[in-house]
């Protein structure tokens, strides 16, 4: 049994209407979920298939820190899945600096947390002081290294060209997989 705090503003979000997505994670995942919403605190137990219960704990921290269900569900696809959480307060000295960090990694409209998704292929949410992925590990990664060099200070265009190179990269190579297994 694992136990996962999140948010209270996210509990509404975990339980789903009439209890709706909990039901949907519990059956999918093969889990029980505990959820007190006056703490934020879930227990996780998993009761079917031991792998599939290993990514419970993920799918409600993945809500938990932002995600739509149907996104942080993306877990259970495949061995591939992975869900991981950068902490952005852990790269500034103080809450301002935490504001314009956040800022930079949202980007101008929304422009270059969109980018780092669309380029990567993996779902990327900023919630709090945090920055969420999903994805496959190669699309974790870059999401990854594009994130640590805007914490860093690298100018955006430069962090662009990093993605459009690893999104190059990333099909070439499933390219190259398909057509040495198809």
């Amino acid at each position: 049994m694992k136990h996962v705090r999140i948010p209270e503003d996210r509990i509404g979000v975990l339980i789903g209407e009439g209890g709706a997505t909990m039901r949907e994670i519990e059956s999918q995942a093969e889990v029980r979920l505990d959820i007190d919403s006056e703490t934020g605190s879930v227990k996780v137990e998993t009761v079917g298939d031991p792998i599939l219960g290993l990514k419970g704990p993920d799918i409600v921290k993945a809500i938990g820190r932002g995600f739509a269900p149907e996104d942080a569900m993306r877990l259970l696809d495949d061995d591939m899945q992975l869900f991981e959480l950068i902490d952005i307060e852990a790269a500034t000295r103080n809450k301002k600096d935490l504001r314009r960090k956040k800022g930079r990694l949202i980007g101008e409209g929304g422009r270059t947390r969109e980018l780092m998704a669309e380029l990567s292929g993996a779902d990327v949410v900023i919630y709090g002081s945090t920055l969420g992925i999903i994805g496959k590990p190669q699309q974790v990664d870059a999401v990854r290294s594009a994130a640590e060099m805007i914490l860093d200070g690298a100018p955006h265009g430069a962090v662009y060209s990093f993605l459009e190179r690893r999104h190059n990269e990333m099909k070439s190579n499933d390219i190259e997989y398909h057509q040495f297994t198809g």
